[in-house]
């Protein structure tokens, strides 16, 4: 049972959300940007049209074109929800009140960015309001409507759509009860790497005071030419010349099935030559380090001082690759002679392999490559932003999921359903089991709120001589110099 909300003013009209069971206000698609279709389409955020009377904020808006999958091993481990529309650069609002200055919390959406939405119900921000925080969830272009560039017109239209986002909440969060002075932007996957860019970009300075970036850091991102080579295989795909006009267009049907196509030729044949940097981590659509938006990779832009006021919370999961090999069963395929062929593609020596055979003597070939493959994806990039500025604390989160026959680990994406206190939520049950640790998500949902409302989650910061981390688990504890044999053989290489 719902009752109506107050009426709350924007900058372009008013909107009228509603109060939950739970006495939380909440306020649900919301436009911070015209939709980006015909003139539109392949240019930087527009503002939206002002409207008169007052728009019922009470459902999710339109989510961002894109087909996700409802079938297969992996389609119940990540949730997802597509709503058609046009009107798709909006967002959503969990506040308490509508009073006071609270501490705000953007959310921006994983998913390789070609899928996601600020509309998955697990993000829903009910728990974040009732501990005092106004959470924030936004829509941005993905796939190539976000992210295709052949070097013409305006790179990076994904992120431009998150500043766009950033923009409108400081111009108007106050009237929801928040503190646009007091700004935690945070992400997971796709998300945690847009955080890391938005740190880089001088677009973004000033939008936001701290930074939370989840399984995501400041290594994914790629070159003009890069983007180029992948642009123009789907042009070709799709049988039309190579500019984003022309792939404009083709119908979305046809276009999916091209990236489709696109994203398993890139994993059949992982080449450089072919995808440049796409072929390391394959994704054929991320920000582009263009020269102007972005002037270099967002870990160099950082280790250069960018984003220096900004306080940091980064962190991992320890099994995170295990999400991409077990539940299709490829882990238990791979040989020793695969191990050493996939490690040393990513830059690792005989002995740095055998470093990670060593200590993990009791797993197999399969176990070893995806902790390898975790580090070099993930928990590295997290600590070389640790390791380069100067307000850092870090995390691991190592709870293991029930999943897949108790194979699933410690997974890419487990951690959200406690970071958002969500553990009971549907779309989470699959990975999550019967048993999830209420008091781990209590720990863990606590950190996040506190190094949102003062920049400190409750331990001491990172910095490369003093490498402390928190271990998220059952028992939570702090950890220094972990795997420090581990780290190291990336030095120089990742």
């Amino acid at each position: 049972m719902m009752e109506t909300a107050h009426t709350v003013s924007t900058e372009y009209g008013d909107v009228r959300g509603v109060k939950t069971e739970k006495g939380i206000l909440t306020f649900k698609g919301i436009p911070y940007a015209a939709p980006p279709i015909g003139a539109n389409r392949f240019q930087p955020p527009q503002p939206p049209t002002p409207w008169t009377g007052i728009k019922n904020a009470a459902e999710y808006g339109p989510t961002p074109p894109q087909i996700t999958p409802s079938s297969g091993p992996f389609a119940g481990l990540l949730p997802n929800v597509v709503i058609p529309g046009d009107d798709y650069l909006n967002l959503n609002i969990w506040t308490a009140d509508i009073t006071g200055k609270k501490p705000v919390m953007v959310f921006i959406y994983g998913g390789a960015f070609s899928l996601g939405s600020g509309a998955v119900s697990g993000y829903d921000g009910s728990n974040f309001a009732r501990d005092g925080v106004v959470l924030v969830t936004i829509n941005y272009r993905i796939g190539i409507d976000g992210f295709l560039w052949f070097g013409d017109g305006v790179p990076n239209l994904g992120i431009l759509d998150q500043i766009a986002a950033l923009k409108w909440v400081r111009n108007n969060i106050a009237n929801f009860g928040g503190d646009p002075e007091n700004v935690t932007i945070f992400g997971e996957s796709a998300g945690g790497m847009s955080v890391c860019t938005l740190l880089a970009m001088k677009e973004a300075e000033g939008l936001f005071r701290r930074a939370i970036a989840e399984s995501g850091a400041g290594h994914s991102v790629i070159s003009p030419s890069s983007a180029k080579l992948i642009g123009t295989r789907l042009a070709e795909i799709l049988g039309v010349p190579p500019t984003r006009e022309a792939i404009g267009q083709v119908s979305a049907e046809k276009v999916f099935a091209a990236q489709g196509q696109l994203g398993s030729e890139i994993m059949a044949k992982p080449s450089v030559e072919l995808w440049g940097e796409a072929a390391r981590n394959l994704m054929p659509f991320e920000p582009v380090v263009d020269g102007h938006l972005l002037t270099a990779t967002p870990i160099e832009c950082i280790a250069g001082g960018a984003g220096k006021d900004v306080d940091i919370l980064i962190g991992t999961n320890s099994e995170e690759f295990r999400l991409f090999l077990v539940p299709d069963g490829i882990i238990s395929k791979i040989t020793d002679p695969a191990l050493d062929i996939s490690a040393s593609a990513y830059g690792l020596s005989a002995e740095a392999i055998q470093t990670y055979r060593s200590n993990r003597s009791d797993r197999s070939p399969g176990d070893i490559l995806s902790a390898i493959i975790t580090d070099w994806f993930y928990r590295i990039p997290a600590l070389r932003i640790a390791e380069n500025h100067s307000n850092v604390h870090v995390y691991e989160f190592s709870w293991q999921s029930p999943a897949c026959n108790d194979l699933l680990g410690a997974c890419h994406g487990l951690e959200l359903a406690f970071v958002f206190d969500n553990l009971t939520n549907a779309g989470f049950a699959e990975m999550l089991g019967n048993k999830p640790p209420q008091q781990l998500a209590d720990t863990v949902h606590k950190a996040w709120v506190n190094f949102a409302t003062n920049g400190n989650p409750g331990w001491d910061s990172y910095s490369a001589d003093h490498r402390v981390s928190m271990r998220f688990d059952v028992e939570s504890q702090i950890t220094v110099n972990d795997r420090a044999d581990e780290r190291s053989v990336w030095d120089g290489i990742r």
